[in-house]
């Protein structure tokens, strides 16, 4: 794919959209990020090179105007010389010197219109670059809030579910001394029953051998 292409398809993109299909949104917009990163150094390299045949091409545009100079200071000078049959040579060799510089021209405005269309998808892509980046950004922090609201919600669970605990520890506790305090209770009912018991006993062995209170 060209690097034409590869940028048009880019720019044209729509990254929300794109974003909305995608099962990993991140991982998306890392491949994306990457891609435009690596189109952007292909589209920094090629301009470069455009740059520097522009610079080349500036000379030979130089180069042209000075033949055509040339040619025709001789034309003039043999015109002058009443050499008109050498003037004429002259001309006709100024002639292809002049469409050599003009082809050169427009090399060099060819040049340097693709040189300066360069640098605007450049700019372009390192802005889309930017928001990508910054969606990223907004991404990630928008899972660490919800993976904090996750821990929150486990932190939150785990803490009631001690409290529960310790709340049926402090009751289970609660019914081991309610049961306690009643087995005391029957033992100091039992203890007076077998008291009564005993004094009736008495009383009874007192009244058969007629022993008086």
């Amino acid at each position: 794919m060209s690097i034409f292409t590869r940028f048009k398809d880019i720019v044209n993109s729509n990254i929300n959209s794109l974003l909305d299909k995608a099962e990993d949104p991140e991982k998306m917009l890392r491949l994306m990020i990457g891609e435009m990163e690596d189109t952007v150094i292909d589209l920094k390299t090629t301009t470069a090179a455009r740059m520097a045949e522009a610079i080349r091409s500036e000379k030979k545009v130089d180069e042209a105007k000075a033949t055509v100079d040339r040619w025709q200071a001789r034309a003039e000078l043999a015109i002058e010389k009443g050499k008109d049959d050498l003037a004429r040579e002259a001309l006709m060799e100024k002639k292809h010197a002049q469409e050599v510089y003009e082809r050169a021209l427009e090399n060099i405005s060819s040049l340097k219109k693709s040189v300066e269309e360069g640098k605007e998808e450049i700019r372009t892509l390192e802005d889309k670059i930017k928001a990508a980046k910054d969606k990223l950004a907004s991404l990630q922090r928008e899972q660490a809030r919800a993976q904090e609201r996750r821990d929150s919600s486990v932190n939150l669970n785990a803490r009631f579910e001690e409290m529960e605990n310790r709340i049926n520890r402090m009751n289970a506790y609660n019914d081991l001394g309610k049961k306690s305090e009643e087995k005391s209770a029957e033992e100091k009912f039992s203890e007076m029953e077998k008291n009564d018991e005993i004094e009736a006993e008495i009383e009874r062995i007192k009244k058969e051998k007629g022993i008086e209170k």
